[in-house]
């Protein structure tokens, strides 16, 4: 992949002949004349290096720099001057600046810079790569993020984890749930005890009991301990726990109210002492409704019940877990991609995120396969998640996507809510906060 330039000089000879002589040395570039030409060409693209004049028609070339990173922090900064003094060389390198160049421009100086300056990069890469892997090495099972939606939960989990009290969480499909309840286990009083996992659509309904309470030898299961037993004051998390046929979860039910787990066969229980966690997608009172949940069992984990949100409701973590996810699959294939372009954080926000942050971990590990180089590009994406994308909007600044995110988002819950107090319900704010919002976005009604 050629190596991007963009350069930013407003003398049409010097911008022509900088542009030639890098463009027949192998880069690929793009000349611009103004700074409003740089910003629209780096809104449209990243760029590796921008190459700045400082004297431009419309503006200063240094403070022309500093804006171009709050676009893409990753692009490196060389700057033009006619005088090489102190102070022109102190400001530049204050802004951002790798190196400076003083006119006359001499190409093989301005090629050895370069030379120097894509080495730095490489080298930097690398060693954020490594960084990322040795700081990651240790924490598989962390929860990854920093959105108020995460934090919010986490803090709820903190609260709940010491008092070693049963715990419900809800959810949809992918987004980690089994990952909070080991948080939530490891955050917990009994940590040095075992976290063991069971996935309660497991069938026939015989090997999911003596999976779960154990069972003595018979014609249909081997003799086995049973979850509970080999969990002893650790943790039993319970996936997609409205699976459980009816009477199975009338044992889960005399479980959890006396500690009294009956293996199948045998005529003694024995005293449980483990944590519950379970999991499930479903409305836990729909499935109570409709008779294929038991009520007092629901009561039972009905008490602590945490909503873990959708990866739409936390989008400001999507680089975060990109991050996370790259220095993971890279470093399970041994490729060294350190991360991923500006175009590509935007396309990962802006799509719909149908199978939460299971499904963007699938993504990043294709890309991660298809990148020829050290940054994901959006090519190296799967194609279905590109074209399913909202419109990208024109900035690589987070927060301005997120904004922008946000307008759509509450747009499409109040089509499909036009009252207010509903909208506003499902949004989990509350109505003056929604008509602020309205406002602050500019929603037309």
């Amino acid at each position: 992949m050629k190596r991007s330039v963009l350069i930013v000089e407003d003398e049409e000879i010097i911008r022509t002949s900088l542009r030639e002589f890098l463009t027949d040395d192998g880069y690929d570039v793009i000349a611009a004349g103004t700074i409003a030409d740089a910003v629209k060409a780096i809104r449209d693209r990243d760029f590796q290096v921008a190459i700045c004049d400082v004297q431009l028609p419309d503006g200063d070339g240094v403070n022309l720099l500093r804006r171009l990173l709050q676009y893409n922090p990753n692009v490196s900064g060389l700057i033009i001057t006619a005088y090489a003094t102190v102070e022109n060389a102190v400001e530049a390198f204050k802004a951002g600046a790798f190196d400076y160049l003083v006119k006359p421009v001499i190409f093989d100086d301005l090629a050895n810079k370069l030379q120097r300056l894509f080495q730095y990069r490489q080298l930097f890469q690398e060693n954020q790569a490594l960084r990322r892997e040795l700081s990651r090495r240790d924490d598989q099972e962390e929860v990854i993020g920093s959105s108020k939606a995460l934090q919010e939960v986490l803090e709820t989990i903190r609260r709940v984890a010491i008092t070693n009290a049963n715990v419900l969480l809800v959810g949809e499909s992918g987004t980690g749930k089994e990952l909070f309840a080991r948080t939530i286990h490891r955050w917990g009083p009994k940590k040095q005890e075992r976290f063991l996992a069971l996935n309660c659509s497991t069938r026939p309904v015989e090997l999911l009991e003596a999976q779960l309470f154990g069972s003595t030898a018979s014609s249909q299961v081997p003799e086995q301990a049973g979850i509970f037993r080999n969990a002893g004051e650790g943790t039993v998390f319970l996936a997609e726990v409205t699976h459980l046929p009816l009477p199975t979860q009338a044992k889960l039910l005399r479980a959890i109210e006396y500690g009294e787990v009956l293996p199948s066969g045998a005529s003694e229980p024995f005293t449980q002492r483990a944590r519950i966690v379970a999991a499930t997608t479903r409305d836990l009172s729909a499935e109570v409704a409709e008779g294929r949940f038991d009520e007092a069992l629901f009561y039972r984990l009905d008490g602590v019940k945490i909503r873990i949100p959708p990866l739409r409701e936390r989008l400001d973590d999507i680089p975060e877990l990109v991050d996370f996810f790259i220095a993971r699959h890279s470093r399970e294939m041994g490729k060294l991609v350190s991360g991923a372009t500006g175009e590509t954080i935007r396309a990962l926000i802006a799509s719909s995120w149908k199978g939460n942050v299971r499904q963007l971990d699938n993504a990043i590990e294709r890309a991660v396969m298809m990148c020829d180089g050290n940054q994901i590009r959006q090519q190296d994406l799967p194609p279905d998640l590109v074209t399913a994308s909202q419109p990208l909007p024109d900035t690589d600044d987070l927060r301005s996507a997120l904004r922008h995110y946000e307008r759509l988002h509450i747009e499409r819950v109040l089509r499909e809510y036009p009252d207010k107090r509903e909208a506003a319900r499902r949004l989990r704010m509350g109505l003056s906060s929604l008509y602020r919002k309205i406002e602050e976005l500019g929603i037309d009604l």
